[in-house]
């Protein structure tokens, strides 16, 4: 399980960090909750890979269960944050009076699906 959260971290992590940031409050939020969580994963398969559990004395399948917990919903609030984020894709942007872009171009569009998911 540990393992998966450093797989799907790393591929959130660098999927929002290829995006071009148009709300950087959001993304910065879903950043944070990916890198966290990613290394506090790490903490824990260390603990476990290395022997630790043994020797500190913690209910280790309660801390698993907050651990995961708090996990899923610090992520599915990042998801809310990047899904916001992708849906306003079409919302033009003004540079000046002649020329307008959306927020997003295709490439980061798509992208940003991908992190959403």
């Amino acid at each position: 399980v540990f393992l998966s959260f450093q797989v799907f971290g790393t591929i959130v992590w660098i999927l929002v960090a290829s995006t071009q940031i148009p709300l950087p409050l959001l993304q910065g939020w879903v950043m944070f909750v990916a890198v966290t969580a990613w290394c506090l994963s790490i903490v824990f398969l260390s603990v476990f890979l290395f022997g630790y559990a043994n020797r500190i004395a913690v209910n280790w399948n309660q801390a698993d269960f907050i651990f995961h917990g708090a996990t899923f919903v610090f992520y599915f609030g990042a998801f809310l944050l990047q899904a916001a984020t992708t849906s306003l894709h079409y919302l033009p942007r003004k540079f000046n009076s002649t020329t307008q872009e959306t927020i997003l171009s295709g490439r980061e569009y798509n992208i940003s699906i991908a992190a959403s998911v």
